[in-house]
């Protein structure tokens, strides 16, 4: 079995980790695979070959049986200490196809998928590796779930995460994000309440800031603005709830120390914004003159 081919092959993380951490622990044949990982050798074989193209296991000569490397080791290791940015570094040093991907952002751009893919395949140009949509979906799942870039979840558009903190201009962000999003329902059907999903995705694309720092922020503010804003709840059956395209997220799993793995989620129904146990779903402004200090946190 040859480890090259053009395209990224479709395996998750999770699996990643499984069969490396499976690796670490011995030598292993594709019939011990598909045994302890339960899939069938097809799947076997993919995860295999793509974990030997970016060196986490290695196969070992004229025995047919593969094993863990230094690399997959120090990726078990980070995993291990639920070290995701090491985990990143790890797949974006040892992937050609997933440090290509991470290149396209690391100017704090903003990319939707089709430009995106255009880019990686004109990279590609004069080198052994191709892309295709599924791919990118792969990729791009990694990098989101390691938290090296987010997905607006109504739009797709991809993004850099770069800012631990909102800088002071916070509300007039917010307010400029608000306002797009009044014009676009058209003059006649202007919210009195705008989704705060929405408000987070497409603030957190601006500003290049993370969910949950956005979420700190929001809360600051109401705080700071009591009279001004209005966090609201919402309906069970609220549209505010429903995204394209899902929140990908990973986490170390607990698996009895048997076998490390990781549950990962693609979560479509969007979290509001939580204060003292309750959900809020929707903001409204009445008055626009809005105080801000982010340092009572």
């Amino acid at each position: 079995m040859s480890n090259e081919r053009p395209t990224v092959r479709p395996v998750n993380l999770g699996r990643l980790v499984e069969l490396t951490h499976l690796c670490q622990d011995g030598a292993q044949s594709t019939d011990d695979v598909v045994d302890v990982l339960d899939v069938s050798k097809r799947r076997a074989r993919e995860t295999i070959l793509e974990s030997t193209r970016i060196s986490l296991i290695e196969k070992i000569p004229d025995k047919g049986t593969y094993a863990a490397t230094t690399i997959g080791e120090r990726f078990i290791d980070a995993v291990e200490t639920s070290d995701w940015e090491k985990v990143n570094s790890v797949l974006k040093t040892h992937s050609p196809h997933y440090g290509a991907f991470l290149s396209l952002f690391e100017d704090g751009s903003t990319i939707e998928p089709d430009a995106a893919l255009e880019r990686l395949k004109n990279q590609a140009e004069f080198t052994p590796y191709e892309y295709n949509e599924t791919s990118l979906d792969v990729i791009g799942g990694w990098a989101q779930r390691l938290g090296a870039i987010q997905r607006n979840v109504f739009d797709g558009t991809f993004y850099a995460v770069k800012e631990s903190d909102v800088p002071p201009n916070f509300p007039y962000v917010l307010l400029s994000v608000a306002d797009s999003l009044e014009e676009s329902a058209g003059v006649n059907l202007k919210k009195r309440y705008l989704s705060i999903p929405e408000l987070r995705e497409n603030t957190c694309e601006r500003l290049n800031c993370d969910r949950a720092t956005f979420d700190d922020a929001l809360r600051t503010l109401a705080e700071q603005n009591i009279g001004r804003i209005e966090l609201s709840g919402a309906p069970i059956d609220t549209g505010a709830k429903d995204a394209r395209y899902g929140l990908k997220t990973i986490e170390l799993a607990d698996s009895d120390g048997e076998l490390v793995t990781t549950d990962q989620s693609s979560e479509q129904v969007m979290r509001g914004v939580e204060q003292l146990g309750k959900q809020y779903y929707y903001l409204a402004v009445y008055d626009r003159d809005l105080q801000f200090n982010n340092n009572d946190n």
